[in-house]
């Protein structure tokens, strides 16, 4: 059934956010609205509780603001809900200025009876970093992005100077600070929903039936199924041409093409490699591509006795072939990872000494640390498609073969959906295959999110990895002022992550999406966010 049938009888499903309307309004969504397709099914809205796929990726963009946005080329900050802002000289206290006549969203859910203050952003935060506010532990508790950079650790207070002057003192400088108020999970709530719902006793709405100040709201969620966002009209930037858009979750991967060629779906994210060649060749349809900002890895698991051993780390990386999984996963629309850190951050190392593929070397090292033909290691591989990774099962496929020319041999399990909180969880595994985008140009949030020893404590550190020359460059990077002192600590970071190898770069992937020539106005962001307020239909 497609996702325009669907919508007919989105009313009969119990699951349903709101009451059903009259089904004939529905058959004209085309010229209202249109269809994006090729995402996950999201268990929860709230991006601060998440740690990507589409409630952090696209979702967030559609439903809330923040105070601060990314220049897509500069990678700077930008105005968003603040207009402006001011640093003390010491860097410990950020001041932002709110803007005025910010509307909240309406819904059947919620009357806003004021618009945007300095307290909608102090509940916001509070709640990502105080144990003692009400909604701290609603929803499992845990924010994992936040987590990973201790970011309760650096914030000291938020304090009101005004209704429309909030300032942030910090317990130490971080060059990184405003960055990370423009990205996707430093949304921005409303505090008097939140006050309802406590006095209504339904604090988990408060994830589940969001209320921000974005361009569309939530209207109807059928897991596995659709997701229908409706126009704000008190968009405080303009009320967004599309009347609603609806997200088809129900199938990804050659469903979601077969959606698009049949005029079922008007937007597909992330085609994978091999279908771009059929959708070039379509003239209804125009390709968009993004330079990623990026990277596919192996993760190898440092708390295993076997994987402590760095000749065998070493051996693993020998081993992998990157310009075959470049030619069999990516079809040459990817780049070849040196580095933690993709081609375009400007901390990038260009003279970075990362092992390249050497099958003799890694047979040698791992005869030396005694595992000559004696290696049985196990590897979790998601099974979802995303910009980093267009085919992750045919990436593991390629490296199972390659580990088994050199005497490894590698068992492993297929995941439908794998995020950092799931794995923090699991002890089993020796390898995953991984990946991550970077949610700001900083090259701190390439680095200490994934492997600081503040996210392995956390359970976030995938690689299980902690080494304290490492963080204490990233700490010296943050604290400096001058460009060139923060490069020259980047670069000896990646030194050392050439050297110990707890993961393994393999590729940085180009974003792709494909949408029907009809559609203007579809923007993309080498961060994976992207906004659809300005989309319109010219026919």
């Amino acid at each position: 059934m497609s996702a325009y049938t669907r919508l007919l009888f989105a009313c009969f499903s119990l699951v349903s956010l709101m009451g059903c309307s009259e089904p004939q309004k529905d058959t004209d969504i085309r010229s209202r609205g249109f269809i994006y397709c090729g995402q996950d099914t999201p268990t929860i809205f709230n991006p601060q509780l998440t740690d990507g796929g589409l409630t952090t990726d696209t979702l967030a963009a559609q439903i809330f603001d923040r105070l601060l946005v990314l220049d897509p080329v500069s990678h700077q900050p930008l105005p968003g809900l603040a207009r402006s802002w001011s640093i003390s000289d010491d860097g410990l206290e950020y001041t932002l200025a709110l803007r005025k006549g910010i509307e909240f969203q309406n819904t059947d859910w919620f009357t806003p009876t004021r618009q945007l203050n300095v307290q909608d952003v102090i509940f916001s935060f509070k709640r990502v970093i105080d144990p003692s506010h009400p909604f701290f532990n609603i929803s499992g508790g845990r924010y994992p992005w936040f987590e990973s950079l201790a970011f309760d650790k650096l914030i000291n207070d938020i304090v009101a100077i005004d209704s429309h002057t909030v300032k942030f003192i910090l317990s130490r400088p971080d060059n990184s600070f405003l960055s990370n108020l423009a990205t996707s999970y430093a949304v921005i709530y409303s505090q008097e929903y939140g006050q309802q719902l406590l006095q209504a006793g339904q604090l988990n709405q408060l994830d589940m039936k969001p209320i921000g100040t974005g361009p569309f709201y939530l209207d109807q969620y059928i897991p596995n199924d659709l997701i229908r966002l409706k126009r704000h009209w008190g968009y405080w930037q303009g009320a967004a041409p599309m009347d609603q858009m609806v997200f088809d979750i129900s199938s990804r991967g050659t469903g979601s093409l077969a959606k698009l060629l049949s005029h079922e779906c008007d937007v597909l994210s992330s085609p994978i490699a091999s279908q771009l060649s059929v959708i070039s060749d379509n003239s209804e349809f125009e390709l968009m591509a993004q330079t990623g900002m990026n990277v596919s890895f192996l993760a190898l698991n440092n708390n295993k006795p076997i994987l402590q051993d760095i000749r065998v780390r070493k051996a693993i990386s020998f081993a992998i072939n990157r310009d075959n999984l470049l030619d069999s996963v990516y079809y040459g629309t990817g780049t070849k990872a040196k580095s933690m850190l993709p081609p375009m951050s400007w901390a990038y190392n260009h003279k970075s000494q990362a092992l390249d593929f050497d099958p003799e070397e890694a047979i040698r090292l791992l005869k030396e640390a005694g595992y000559d033909n004696k290696l049985t290691l196990s590897m979790w591989v998601p099974t979802e498609p995303r910009p980093y990774n267009p085919s992750p099962r045919k990436t593991a496929e390629l490296i199972q073969a390659n580990l088994q020319a050199i005497g490894i041999q590698v068992t492993m399990s297929h995941q439908d959906k794998l995020d950092r909180i799931s794995m923090g969880e699991a002890t089993s595994f020796d390898l995953i295959l991984a990946g991550w985008i970077a949610d700001n140009g900083d090259p701190d949030n390439f680095l200490r999110p994934l492997l600081s020893c503040n996210a392995k404590q956390v359970g976030l550190n995938i690689a299980n990895w902690c080494n304290l020359d490492f963080d204490n460059l990233l700490e010296l990077a943050l604290r400096t002022s001058r460009l060139d002192q923060r490069l020259n600590y980047y670069h000896r970071a990646q030194n050392i992550l050439d050297q110990q190898v707890p993961l393994i770069p393999l590729a940085h992937g180009v974003h792709f999406q494909v949408h029907h020539k009809s559609l203007g106005g579809l923007q993309m962001s080498p961060f994976g966010t992207r906004s659809f307020s300005s989309v319109y239909r010219s026919e």
